[in-house]
């Protein structure tokens, strides 16, 4: 059986380059077995936070957290990819987070993040690692950082030189320690189930 995975991106850029290691990770689970669904926050297009899923009254949400709520509910676990912006997190996928609480409840979550110089969006990946937690998902202790990103990953997502053959060589551990905390999860959740 299949895990279902949800593959967040938060980039609002013109020119979006951790699109290569959204396509990679995309790709990656995949290539697993995984059931995959890419979540761009970009596309999804909510607007800046005002009210929270759970703070409209049942059957009141905009059609696009309707939906978003009910992927988020539906899920297995979740893959956050992210860039660094001035030592933080995206706000786009910031945004998109926080309109939603327990939805997230029980559920792992891991972090892959870039940026174009060699710190890999590692302040970022540190401060998405406290906001996940805090907002119920267990965070894997296995995370991907890839920078420069232009260096380790092509325009589709595939590894090139160095950066992309470490790329490859990290990726498994990643998505064992993801998919051992989603199966855990899944036990348990199944055994007591959760009280919301």
């Amino acid at each position: 059986m299949s895990n279902r995975i949800l593959v967040l991106y938060g980039s609002y850029r013109s020119d979006r380059m951790g699109i290569r290691l959204a396509n990679f990770v995309i790709n990656g689970l995949r290539d697993r077995g995984d059931d995959v669904e890419f979540i761009d926050a970009k596309a999804v297009g909510l607007p800046m936070l005002d009210r929270m899923y759970k703070e409209y009254p049942k059957g009141a949400a905009p059609e696009a957290l309707e939906k978003l709520a009910g992927q988020i509910r539906g899920a297995d676990g979740f893959v956050f990819v992210t860039g660094e912006y001035n030592w933080g997190i995206q706000p786009g996928l910031k945004n998109l987070t926080d309109h939603f609480l327990e939805e997230w409840f029980w559920r792992p979550a891991a972090i892959a993040s870039y940026s174009a110089g060699r710190l890999s969006g590692a302040r970022a990946a540190t401060a998405w690692h406290g906001t996940l937690s805090e907002m119920g998902m267990v965070v894997v202790s296995s995370t991907i950082g890839v920078g420069p990103i232009a260096q380790t990953l092509s325009a589709e997502g595939e590894p090139i030189g160095e950066g992309g053959k470490a790329l490859e060589r990290s990726f498994p551990r990643f998505a064992d320690d993801l998919t051992w905390w989603i199966e855990a999860a899944k036990a348990q959740r199944a055994r007591k189930p959760p009280p919301y």
